[in-house]
């Protein structure tokens, strides 16, 4: 994701010039395998009934042959297949323009390492189970493959127009915490969300934080906050109104637009904003 979350300090000697590495799948322990297929059933057994119709769609895509944590060759083939997309390992964060080149080109960067047993519930860094149970499923929906090819050539446009807060943000309140209308019920399809088992229940069950439709510039106004659950979500109509508003807005007015403005602090509700839910901020009060 854009700003200070795609950076590393220093590129690890065995990266190619795209940060890529080896996968090296046969170097995984049994302990590391077993992690994931204790995550992978945790959460396949949690989502059915929160998770968007596509996320639980693209689920089918993680059921490889090998146990444990797949093999991003094998899940190459299969995504290649349905939308065109791949899995490249790299170490960890990357810079911003070597991830907006990668997802403008149906690359999606994953992690190669996955979280100790002792940290199921929450690693800062997000690892092989964030980047690939949370994100990979959605990679095969065909409108928001396109969706995510179509936000990393905007974010190369964004580099030269010193705009990637905004951009940053967009993707913080859809790819990693959105949620979807779907019928007369909200579903979520956020990686950061899907991947977390607190927070899948959070999203859609608390009463504590704000829901708000979907309008991007008041998305790409919203700070956010990223140690802890969050108290606003926007919701989005469809896939297709998503990849819509994204293909046609011109970003560069609208960008010029927004350095007029100030930042909409979290959890602050705006008197046009079309509220679906109100939320009591009661999880942030308490955590004071």
């Amino acid at each position: 994701m854009p700003e200070e979350t795609h950076v590393l300090t220093a590129s690890p000697a065995d990266a190619a010039a795209d940060w890529t590495i080896a996968q090296n799948w046969s170097n995984y322990t049994p302990e590391e395998h077993a992690t994931w297929d204790t995550l992978f059933a945790r959460q396949s057994r949690l989502l059915p009934g929160r998770a968007s119709e596509a996320w639980m769609r693209g689920l089918d895509v993680l059921r490889l042959d090998k146990p444990g944590i797949p093999d991003f060759d094998a899940l190459s083939d299969r995504l290649m297949k349905l939308t065109g997309w791949q899995v490249v390992a790299v170490p960890g964060l990357v810079p911003d323009d070597v991830f907006f080149d990668h997802m403008a080109n149906r690359r999606f960067v994953a992690g190669n390492f996955i979280r100790r047993p002792d940290q199921l519930d929450y690693l800062q860094e997000p690892d092989v189970f964030h980047d690939v149970f949370g994100h990979v499923p959605m990679l095969a929906d065909p409108i928001f493959a396109d969706y995510l090819e179509a936000y990393g050539k905007g974010g190369q446009r964004a580099l030269g127009l010193n705009a990637l807060k905004y951009l940053g943000r967009l993707y913080w309140y859809t790819v990693e915490f959105g949620l979807v209308k779907e019928g007369d019920d909200l579903r979520i399809y956020g990686a950061g969300i899907v991947s977390s088992a607190a927070e899948s229940r959070f999203a859609l069950g608390s009463s504590s934080p704000h829901r708000i439709a979907f309008d991007l510039p008041r998305v790409m106004r919203t700070e956010y906050r990223i140690d802890d659950f969050q108290q606003n979500y926007f919701v989005i109509p469809s896939f297709d109104e998503l990849l819509r508003v994204t293909i046609e807005t011109d970003f560069s007015p609208l960008y010029a637009r927004l350095k007029n403005k100030i930042d909409i602090p979290v959890a602050t509700l705006l008197p046009d904003d079309r509220i679906i839910t109100r939320g009591s901020q009661e999880y942030v009060e308490q955590r004071q």
